[in-house]
């Protein structure tokens, strides 16, 4: 296996070397002769795409080999179980959205994609009914074009099991899960997006530790059960919406250790007609956000507890009176929590009150937020405290505020 696995290597090597005048072999050509399971390592240099990877094989490019396509289709396409591409830079897809022209197509079960440099692509890495695959390591850098017209860096539709995992992200559209329940994001870094996550339809979906910014909006959960955010970062989330964390008709999930920071909105959550499937919102921090959290929908009844709110313009806000009622409350900090804590026990003596006054200005004219720190404002906004037109609606109350 050790001679096959350098044959053509050596002997490509040689031809390019000695100047013969007899064509070398195209990739396609070498990987079509190489025995299954065996590894082929590419020659350094420049090699024509695209190329098809279709039974099990390692196909390494050590940091020194390029695939490049010539700006149509897809670069690399894999199917079949048990592929290996690695140290490759592939570049040069088509612009086709219809036709998800990727610079790497995976299908089948079974693969590793890891450190690859991805670039000029629309799509970055297509996972197509793909199973048990890791991709790992790799760097992703979509085509210069608007954000709504690039692709995704990462898409996976109808895939269960995967792992994508500590790759780096920039210059794409989103990372895109479709019907993709069970898999695992963790420890990637993805930077100037649309979305930085968007999970449709994708139970059970695990986003951990990864770190998102200067995006329009960060995670975006929608019609998915069971999903869980631990340890995430996010952060620069200002425009299209700019929430940091969406959950809409998503029950029973769990956010929980995530930093959000500067976004538009931190946590934007829709409420169920009945407190069943709720959300766990638990040691977060929201902090220097416009608005802190925001409920939309019926009272819900979601669970937050020990979670941080430090510096945002507004803490909590609601799209109208009884949006979020029913949600539960206790332990948290909060910043604008006036009381005090004689028996040093760590908890407030009294319950943390947030209000919603009827003549809120800048929250019922949206584009009035950009004058929300002038001093006219301001003004208003302490009037509007010291002596309101009308009686204030509380929006929640938190019988335990953390006073640690």
């Amino acid at each position: 296996m050790n001679t096959t696995k350098w044959r053509w290597t050596i002997a490509w090597t040689w031809l390019l070397a000695s100047g013969s005048s007899l064509a070398a072999p195209s990739l396609q050509a070498l990987i079509d002769a190489t025995p299954a399971g065996a590894t082929l390592h590419v020659p350094a240099g420049v090699h024509a795409g695209p190329v098809t990877i279709a039974k099990p094989l390692t196909v390494e490019g050590d940091g020194k080999a390029e695939i490049r396509s010539n700006g149509k289709g897809t670069v690399v396409s894999i199917a079949g179980t048990n592929v290996t591409l690695r140290g490759l830079r592939i570049a040069g897809s088509g612009e086709s959205h219809d036709a998800v022209d990727a610079g790497v197509l995976v299908e089948g079960g079974g693969h590793l994609i890891e450190g690859n440099r991805i670039e000029d692509v629309l799509f970055g890495i297509h996972l197509r009914q793909a199973r048990n695959t890791t991709v790992r390591n790799n760097s992703v850098t979509g085509k210069p074009l608007d954000s709504g017209m690039r692709g995704d860096a990462i898409r996976i539709w109808n895939g269960t099991g995967n792992r994508i995992e500590s790759n780096r992200f920039t210059r794409a559209r989103d990372l895109t899960f479709i019907n993709a329940p069970d898999n695992l994001v963790t420890g990637n870094d993805f930077s100037d997006g649309r979305y930085g996550m968007q999970v449709v339809f994708s139970p059970r979906l695990k986003i951990e530790r990864n770190r998102i910014s200067n995006m329009g909006t960060g995670i975006v959960v929608l019609y998915s059960r069971d999903v869980e955010l631990r340890h995430n970062h996010i952060e620069h989330a200002l425009t299209g919406g700019g929430a940091g964390i969406v959950f809409k008709d998503s029950d029973t999930g769990i956010v929980e250790h995530n930093t959000v920071l500067h976004c538009a909105v931190g946590l934007k959550v829709d409420a169920p007609p009945e407190p069943v499937g709720v959300l766990d919102v638990r040691d977060n921090r929201f902090a220097h956000n416009i608005v802190g959290l925001y409920f939309y929908g019926e009272a819900g009844g979601h669970r937050f507890t020990r979670n941080r709110f430090d510096n945002n313009l507004t803490t909590v806000a609601i799209s109208g009176q009884g949006a979020g009622e029913a949600n539960v409350w206790r332990g948290n900090r909060w910043d604008e929590y006036q009381g005090f804590d004689r028996n040093r026990d760590g908890v407030g003596d009294t319950p943390h009150d947030a209000w919603l006054y009827a003549d809120r200005i800048w929250m019922e004219t949206p584009m009035a937020t950009f004058f929300r720190n002038s001093p006219i404002l301001e003004m208003l906004d302490f009037l509007e405290r010291l002596a309101p037109f009308s009686l204030p609606y509380r929006i929640l109350s938190d019988p335990a505020p953390d006073m640690r």
